[in-house]
């Protein structure tokens, strides 16, 4: 790679490590707040007003890596690679710097709230590093590629992997909470969950115990042949 973009992903790491850091504060003051004997499942009920406000808290840090991807790179595909690359960053280093303040999570297996939007996402945290990982070894080869003035641009067939695996391994996250949504009639009230009583009830009680790591798997192993092939036909055939 060229030393622009060395200095570039060196500086994307320090703001993506930096920005984990912040976040973990965030959590640490809440769990120390909601869970002072340490987080575990069945969540704690938290007021509507915080959980909103974690809701866009979310969103917003999503627009800042995206924002910094933008600055970043200067085409398409260069923006692309900066965004998996900084998000990857991120996600490591908040589970780390989470082990650093809290000694969370006990080990790779532990289940964690991983995100809120549109409701909550869960899994062991071994499933969304396994992710990050993946998302830095495509962004690091679409960058190589940007570097070497090769046409770095996915074709059909591959986004279309790209995207069904990505959708399968969302699916993982969603599961849990998405069946007890249609279990219990709440798909009319798609847009207001967050504030739903009977949903907040059931997110309260509910404790996860079983992850399908199968559809994980298959989910993952449809993204890696993705890269495979994207590989295989710019590195291989040029």
């Amino acid at each position: 790679m060229k030393k622009e973009t060395y200095e570039k992903i060196a500086v994307i790491s320090i703001f993506a490590i930096a920005m984990a850091f912040l976040e973990t504060v965030i959590v640490f003051y809440l769990r120390k707040l909601y869970y002072p004997a340490g987080f575990q499942f069945p969540l704690t009920p938290i007021s509507s007003f915080i959980l909103n406000i974690e809701w866009v808290r979310e969103f917003f840090t999503i627009v800042m890596l995206l924002c910094v991807a933008f600055i970043t790179g200067k085409k398409f595909y260069e923006r692309f690679a900066y965004f998996l690359y900084s998000f990857a960053i991120w996600d490591i280093f908040y589970y780390i710097w989470l082990k650093v303040l809290l000694d969370w999570p006990a080990s790779l297996l532990t289940w964690d709230l991983l995100f809120l939007i549109p409701f909550p996402w869960l899994g062991p945290v071994l499933a969304p590093l396994i992710c990050s990982l993946t998302m830095i070894f495509l962004a690091l080869c679409i960058l190589i590629l940007q570097d070497k003035k090769k046409n770095n641009k996915l074709n059909l067939r591959e986004w279309i992997l790209l995207v069904l695996g990505a959708l399968i391994i969302q699916y993982t996250f969603l599961y849990d909470f998405a069946s007890l949504i249609i279990k219990n009639g709440l798909l009319s009230n798609c847009f207001d969950l967050m504030s739903n009583q009977k949903f907040l009830t059931l997110i309260y009680s509910y404790i996860p115990v079983y992850y399908n790591w199968l559809i994980f798997s298959i989910g993952e192993a449809i993204i890696l042949l993705f890269i495979f092939l994207f590989i295989r036909r710019y590195f291989f055939n040029h």
